[in-house]
């Protein structure tokens, strides 16, 4: 590539993973998740949880950056199921926390295999959100419009990043307050989280009634 195309690519890096910052950014049902999990098991867990999220992030972009119109339409035909399946989940969600025990101030590390699990289970929650479908492929789509010299790939890459950085900020973040945090302390918390859980699976359902 030329000095124009790669100063092309770079600006549209950057604007992409403004973007993705900005999506990751609300607390939402992903954020609560990832606290929580930050408290009990450490910065490692409260990571992944947000990588999950962050590649299903990159997902939705990569559809809307290459224009797949047939996908884009088959999965927002599925939008009500998915609403269904992911109200669903946030309400197991809600339910394992608040009758999760609290840990000590300082807990043990995931047990093998937890943390593929938190990233797999992030990532269908939030393909699942109906929400993050219609937002992704309206930014992209109007990125790629604007950009159409340029290949994708750099929209993708960006929001991936953006996205990303946001998960390890917000990790790292409650990773160090976590031990000033006493099991009473604790309890509060998983039982906030998993109210906010349940109240964002009711707003979803709310959303199917005509």
């Amino acid at each position: 590539m030329n000095s124009d195309s790669w100063s092309a690519w770079w600006v549209l890096f950057a604007q992409s993973l403004l973007i993705g910052l900005s999506i990751a950014a609300p607390v939402g049902q992903i954020g609560l998740l990832a606290i929580q999990r930050t408290l009990d098991h450490g910065r490692a867990a409260g990571l992944a949880t947000g990588l999950g999220a962050a590649c299903a992030d990159a997902l939705y972009g990569a559809i809307g950056a290459f224009g797949v119109t047939g996908l884009i339409h088959w999965l927002l035909r599925l939008k009500p199921w998915l609403s269904l399946f992911g109200a669903g989940f946030l309400l197991w969600l809600a339910w394992r926390i608040a009758t999760r025990p609290a840990t000590r101030a300082v807990a043990a590390a995931p047990p093998g295999g937890s943390l593929l699990r938190y990233l797999s289970g992030t990532f269908v929650l939030t393909l699942s959100n109906p929400s993050t479908i219609l937002s992704f492929m309206a930014v992209f789509g109007a990125l790629a419009g604007h950009a159409r010299l340029v290949s994708p790939w750099p929209m993708v890459a960006g929001v991936l990043t953006g996205s990303a950085l946001w998960w390890l900020i917000l990790s790292t973040a409650v990773g160090w307050l976590r031990r000033r945090f006493d099991p009473g302390w604790r309890r509060l918390i998983n039982l906030g989280s998993a109210a906010m859980l349940a109240g964002l699976a009711a707003w979803q359902l709310g959303q199917l009634i005509p």
